[in-house]
């Protein structure tokens, strides 16, 4: 695992609610610069890490370090250079973009009127949303909220900036215009974006981590992860009375319904049997690989079949 002098080093991060639940256990990662995809279901975990990574509560073990900056110990110095656009944020709906985020410039210090105009500007052209700069917020789409919210975490130029499941309830249009933000994002800054949509990461992360239960399952560049699936991904169209049965016989990853019969995706070394077909894996399938177990078999029979063993 390497460290990046400018990334973020998370080193075995536990934390256990009051209630006994335990949120995250020995997670580890290294994320460098860029657009960093952190991938599971509701409930994994995904966004206590994002509130613990913003300094808004503290593991109860582990080391989080932004470059030079101890996380956990140098929270103001951390919170100067952060960005966060948690998964709910509240607006003052009376307020104009403009007037809001003025207000938000002078809460990150920036005095200068002069200084703030020019920023408030750049950031709201940015977000594509200077011709709604007079608009109050209460009449914004869900979309243009969140790319408000995308304005507020980027004042003050943050090296880390954390979005939190930013596409739910985006409609198709909204969400494309959000990606392509966020895609320009990454250049300078470490941006974290948890979701539970496999397409966002898809379409935006050089590097990914699969979490669940609090445990990181996978850490991986999509493409390699994708090509580590080549050949072992089989689907049958079938009917659900037969679920069961195959689900005995054979290790499935995931079933959707299509056209009223169900589509199941198995993971398999070989052709689990002739009615079975070949298929070009995704991310998707990594995804579900990870969540069934069976990735890890995945990469460990690549890597026997590399050294030709």
């Amino acid at each position: 695992m390497k460290n990046h002098p400018l990334g973020l080093s998370i080193r075995n991060v536990s934390k256990r609610y009051a209630n006994g639940v335990q949120a995250l256990h020995n997670v580890s990662l290294s994320i460098p610069p860029g657009m960093y995809g952190l991938l599971g279901p509701n409930g994994a975990g995904k966004s206590t890490l994002m509130r613990t990574l913003a300094t808004l509560q503290e593991p109860d073990a582990g080391q989080i370090r932004l470059g030079d900056l101890d996380v956990v110990s140098q929270k103001e110095a951390v919170r100067e250079t952060l960005g966060y656009l948690p998964q709910e944020f509240g607006v003052y709906p009376k307020a104009s973009a403009e007037e809001l985020l003025d207000y938000f410039a002078v809460l990150k210090g920036l005095t200068s009127r002069a200084q703030r105009r020019e920023t408030t500007e750049a950031l709201l052209r940015q977000t594509n949303l200077w011709d709604q700069r007079k608009q109050k917020l209460g009449g914004f789409s869900g979309g243009m909220k969140q790319r408000f919210g995308v304005a507020v975490a980027l004042l003050g130029n943050p090296r880390l900036l954390i979005v939190d499941e930013p596409t739910a309830g985006l409609d198709p249009a909204e969400r494309v215009r959000f990606l392509n933000l966020l895609s320009e994002l990454g250049e300078n800054s470490v941006v974290i974006l948890s979701t539970h949509i496999v397409a966002d990461v898809a379409e935006l992360c050089a590097n990914m981590a699969i979490i669940n239960q609090g445990q990181i399952l996978l850490e991986a560049q999509p493409l390699e992860a994708v090509a580590a699936l080549q050949g072992r991904i089989w689907r049958k169209l079938t009917d659900k009375p037969t679920l069961p049965a195959l689900e005995r016989e054979h290790r499935i990853i995931s079933a959707k319904l299509l056209s009223g019969r169900t589509l199941v995706h198995v993971y398999s070394p070989e052709r689990p049997d002739p009615g079975f077909e070949p298929v070009e894996p995704d991310l998707e399938d990594v995804y579900f690989s990870a969540l069934t177990g069976c990735f890890g078999p995945a990469i460990e029979q690549q890597q026997v079949e590399a050294v030709g063993l």
